[in-house]
């Protein structure tokens, strides 16, 4: 096994900061329920000497193993930073200490920067009454079977 292989394993065994954050400042979606990689991301935001910093950040995610460990990396490395900061940050920089991604999952690392800059750029979050969960955009309309050849 390698090092990135068991790096994504240890991330999966204990993933950080996933799921729903209703008290969020930001929120950010990215990716298609056509294909399934889809993946939102929740930012709440503090004041610290003068700038507001990310406080918290958190996710959700449908998509492979690697995407998830990303994005639990992403999260833990968010925190403390200024919007001009995470803004700066690459999907390599987003991985952490899983390392650099293989060439056949950059697209990971990718949807994981992608659903936080959308989360830096958007406005603040509608009311949580509003916000439809990732699994509610997945799923088909009522009474519809949608089908997807490959």
């Amino acid at each position: 096994m390698s090092d990135f292989e068991e790096n994504v394993r240890q991330a999966l065994s204990n993933p950080q900061n996933q799921g729903e954050m209703p008290d969020a400042d930001r929120v950010g979606t990215v990716g298609s329920p056509d294909c399934g990689d889809m993946l939102r991301m929740w930012l709440k935001f503090t004041e610290k000497d003068g700038k507001k910093v990310i406080d918290r950040a958190s996710f959700q995610s449908f998509g492979c193993q690697t995407a998830i460990a990303v994005a639990s990396m992403a999260t833990e490395l968010l925190k403390g930073k200024t919007i001009e900061e995470a803004r700066s940050l690459s999907a390599q920089d987003l991985t952490g200490d899983l390392g650099a991604l293989p060439p056949m999952k950059i697209h990971c690392g990718q949807l994981v920067e992608g659903a936080l800059r959308s989360a830096l750029d958007g406005t603040s979050t509608p009311a949580p009454e509003k916000v439809d969960t990732l699994s509610d955009q997945l799923a088909p309309p009522s009474g519809q079977v949608k089908i997807q050849f490959l």
